[in-house]
């Protein structure tokens, strides 16, 4: 009789060292798992961070009037809309955010503003 409280008390331990053990699995993988998808605000952040490089560099650019271009930025891929004074602006822009760290694509979808406007 005395042998039964003994197993009890070492199937205890046993049980705990499982969940112990358990426990320390799950929290060990969580982290991997959290840190290889970003989240929705780190992804619109990185968007926001690209677009600002990318009108910073037109706006350094010689040749280029940016006051009506507008710069949107999805996962590296980068669209410049609006307009320029002139045709051959159109190519300098893209190929001045081309240029920029980050940047996978660009698509333009500038036009050339009328004369006056």
């Amino acid at each position: 009789m005395k042998a039964f409280p003994a197993i009890k008390m070492i199937g205890g331990a046993l049980i705990v060292l499982a969940s112990i053990n358990a426990y320390a699995q799950a929290s060990d993988a969580a982290p991997a798992a959290a840190s290889a998808a970003p989240t929705a605000k780190q992804t619109r952040a990185a968007n926001r961070s690209l677009s600002r490089k990318v009108r910073s560099a037109l706006a350094k650019t010689n040749g280029l009037s940016v006051s009506n271009i507008t710069v949107r930025a999805r996962g590296g891929d980068v669209t410049l809309q609006g307009s320029v004074p002139e045709a051959g602006q159109i190519a300098i822009a893209t190929q001045a955010a081309q240029g920029v760290a980050g940047v996978n694509s660009v698509k333009s979808a500038l036009t050339v503003r009328a004369e006056g406007q």
